[in-house]
Formats: C-alpha cells, sequence, structure tokens
C-alpha cells in the first residue's frame, strides 16, 4: 500500500495517462499490460517521463493501478477512478435507491437532534447535526453528478448516427427516465406522497429549535454557528432538489416523446396513411376485408403524372442510339498449341481421380498424369481436390518434396480414398 502523498504526486505527474484510463474504464473494467503501455506512449511529452515500462511499474508501485488476483490484468484504484470522475464531470449516474436511503437517513439524524434537545443531551445533538451533515452534501454531491451524468447520455443519444434505429439509440435514455427521474419526482413531490422537501423541512425547523435552545443554554457560539451552517445546507439543498428534477426532466423528456413517436404503431400508420396518398383512399379500403365499409367521409383524389423536360431528352436520345462497333482480334497472340496444353478438362479428370483410389500421394498423381500443366495450375488443382467432398482424405504426417517444372514444393501429402472405405488409423512415432 503506498503513501497518500507519492499517490497524489504520481497522480500529478502522470495525469494525462490515468485520465485517458478513467475514459476507458467504461468499456473495459480491466487493462491489459500492454494497452497501457500503448497509452503511456502516446500520451508521454518527452523523454523525461521515462520509459513506458518504467512509468507503469512506477502507476503499480504507488497503488494507481492494481493488479488483480490470479491475473496479470491492471484496474485503476476506485478511489482514484471516484476522484478524477468527480473533477472531470465524467460521472455514471446513480441508483435513486441510494439516493432515497440518504433521503430516509435524514429523519433519522432529525430525531437524534430532537432527542437530544428533549433530553438535554449535548452529545446526541451534537452527533444528529454532524450526521446531518454529512448527509447533505452526500445527497448534494449526488445530485450534481447525477444532473452531469444525465447530461451526457442525452448528449451521446443525440450524437449518435441516424442510421441506428431510434429504439436502440434513446435505450439508456429511456432506461434512465424510469429508473432515475420518475423515482427522483415521486421522492420530491411537494404533496403527501413526497419524502425529499418534508424531510428537509422538518430537519430545518428541528436546527432551528436547537440554535434557540443552545442559545437560551449560552453555549459556544461555535456550536451555534455549526447548526446554522447546517441549516443553510438543508435550505440550499431544497432548491437545488427542485432545480436538478426539472433540469433532468427537460433533458430526458422530449427524447422519451421522441422514442414514444417512432413505436410500432406510428409506423403502421405512417405507412397506412402513405398508400392512402399515393393510390387514394378507395383503392386502400377495396382491399381491405369485405366487412370494411367505406366511410361516408371518404374522398378520393386522383393523380396525374407528367413527364418532365429531362425524360423527353433520355427518349430522345434513347430513339437515335446506335450500337458501336467493336473490334474483335482475330488471333490469339502465342502459340495455339501451347495454349490449349493448358486447359484441363476437370470433370474427366474427377472421374480418373476416383476410379484411380485410394491414391497415397495427390499431387505426385497429378504431376505424372498432366506433366505438361503450369505448376499454379497444379497447386490450383491440388487445393481444390484435397476439399472435394467425393472423397476422403487424410493428411500424412511426414513431410516430402516435389519437383513441378519451375519450384520445388516441400509439403505434407494428402492421402485420398473413397467414402466407402474406413479411414485407416496412422500410429506417430515420437
Amino acid at each position: 500500500m503506498a503513501s497518500p502523498k507519492s499517490l497524489v504526486r504520481q497522480l500529478h505527474q502522470h495525469w494525462a495517462v490515468i485520465e485517458h484510463l478513467c475514459r476507458l474504464s467504461r468499456e473495459l473494467p480491466v487493462f491489459e499490460p500492454s494497452r497501457v503501455i500503448r497509452v503511456i506512449e502516446r500520451l508521454r511529452s518527452s523523454d523525461r517521463d521515462g520509459e513506458p515500462a518504467d512509468v507503469l511499474r512506477a502507476l503499480c508501485a504507488n497503488d494507481l493501478l492494481q493488479t488483480l488476483s490470479r491475473s496479470d490484468d491492471l484496474q485503476i484504484n476506485p478511489l482514484v477512478l471516484d476522484f478524477v470522475r468527480g473533477l472531470t464531470r465524467e460521472h455514471e449516474l446513480g441508483l435513486s435507491a441510494v439516493l432515497k436511503a440518504r433521503v430516509e437517513a435524514i429523519r433519522d439524524a432529525t430525531r437524534l437532534v430532537e432527542e437530544g434537545i428533549a433530553k438535554e443531551e449535548m452529545d446526541s445533538l451534537r452527533e444528529g447535526t454532524v450526521r446531518l451533515a454529512e448527509l447533505l452534501r452526500q445527497i448534494a454531491r449526488q445530485l450534481d453528478q447525477d444532473r452531469h451524468a444525465i447530461m451526457e447520455l442525452a448528449e451521446k443519444a443525440k450524437a449518435s448516427e441516424a442510421s441506428i434505429p431510434i429504439a436502440r439509440r434513446y435505450r439508456s435514455v429511456l432506461e434512465a427516465y424510469d429508473q432515475y427521474v420518475e423515482p427522483m419526482n415521486e421522492m420530491m413531490d411537494s404533496g403527501l406522497g413526497g419524502t425529499f422537501y418534508p424531510y428537509l423541512e422538518q430537519a430545518v425547523h428541528v436546527l432551528d429549535r436547537a440554535e434557540e435552545y443552545l442559545s437560551v443554554r449560552g453555549a459556544l457560539y461555535t456550536q451555534r454557528l455549526q447548526l446554522r451552517h447546517v441549516s443553510q445546507q438543508a435550505k440550499e439543498l431544497r432548491r437545488l432538489g427542485r432545480l436538478v428534477a426539472q433540469q433532468c426532466a427537460d433533458t430526458l423528456l422530449p427524447l422519451r416523446d421522441e422514442a414514444r413517436q417512432h413505436n410500432t404503431l406510428s409506423t403502421a400508420v405512417s405507412e397506412l396513411l402513405g398508400q392512402v396518398r399515393k393510390q387514394g383512399l378507395r383503392r386502400v379500403y377495396y382491399k381491405a376485408p369485405p366487412a370494411c365499409g367505406l366511410p361516408g367521409w371518404q374522398r378520393t383524389r386522383r393523380g396525374r403524372l407528367q413527364l418532365g423536360d429531362e425524360i423527353l431528352e433520355l427518349m430522345a436520345q434513347a430513339r437515335n442510339y446506335a450500337p458501336e462497333v467493336q473490334s474483335f482480334p482475330e488471333s490469339v497472340s502465342g502459340d495455339p498449341q501451347a495454349v490449349l496444353s493448358f486447359w484441363v478438362d476437370e470433370k474427366q479428370l474427377r472421374l480418373d481421380l476416383k476410379a484411380s483410389l485410394p491414391v497415397e500421394n495427390l499431387m505426385q498423381w497429378l504431376q505424372s498424369r498432366y506433366p505438361h500443366i503450369p505448376d499454379a495450375v497444379v497447386l490450383r488443382l491440388y487445393h481444390d481436390l484435397v476439399r472435394d467432398p467425393e472423397w476422403r482424405t487424410q493428411l500424412q504426417y511426414e513431410s516430402t518434396s516435389t519437383d513441378l517444372q519451375h519450384v520445388r514444393v516441400i509439403y505434407h501429402p494428402h492421402r485420398l480414398f473413397s467414402l466407402a472405405t474406413e479411414e485407416p488409423v496412422v500410429e506417430h512415432e515420437h
């Protein structure tokens, strides 16, 4: 475990690398050492930063990167990850259940402050005030982080390609609205069903009573000032919660409505309206079942087509079209006998090969039967015949070499035999 001072120093020295890895952690929870080294090579500013391998060892030694058990993969220290994401506004959307639990914990802390006032116990009063201050700070931080996370979700959905189906493009937006925005709106309802504003208002009233109680008892000014600060935190949190809820709803609600407008029903209605526009209402209803009659308000609109000037020009060019005369060569360059000698009747070749099965070495069989064809044709025939399903093939263990016309081929020969023949078992000597 590295000391906090060395961890902060290495974070300052290699901030660009850690920031880039924190952005990559949204897609890759763990990193291979080679990937981290490539990131270091790309982002190091000068040779004074050291070699990439030395930088990686320094990051691991100072606990910025942690090695996973039973693996060489690396992960970012969770504390460093939260710290960097907090500074760069790269937070993920939190859980509404966590926010709800913290809001409900305000009620318990407020009750502890009330007990301290009723029983005149300064320890309970102090403990409840500290707990309230910590809860208010955590709730304010989560609301701010969730606001930036929702803004980023909306920006990514808007910036995605239009060719992606809208259901997949706005899937994260719909999930965020259903799983976060709606529960948060229910929690922040100012009516009887809400919990956010009633609990905060109760906390403000209790803190004001506690401040009066300390004033009557003649407590220190610092104690009363602490209660006043916590009360101001609660009042500011009420304003922040209302603002964040409104901004999140204003951001996601238009995208949610747009996604709902492109569902299956709207697609079918758009298709039907397109048919009515193109064919008229009478023809569309004639295609419907006989029980479906025409409504009394229907009106058929007849369309008229007119050819444009471009179509007339194309028709005039087509009427005056005259095919061009192409000159073909009268003779083939080279020796005709040499060209014809390269031709192979593959159908007859397969019949001959099937009649010659089993064949111990296909390459030597091709060379003995067709010695006049070029080397490239022999190799092509070899690969085609090996994959032919009309017979079975077996790759030999020992390698051999065969001299063709211009090249020498070193290979493991294939043995071919018919499908009815049982494949022999070859024992290899080690």
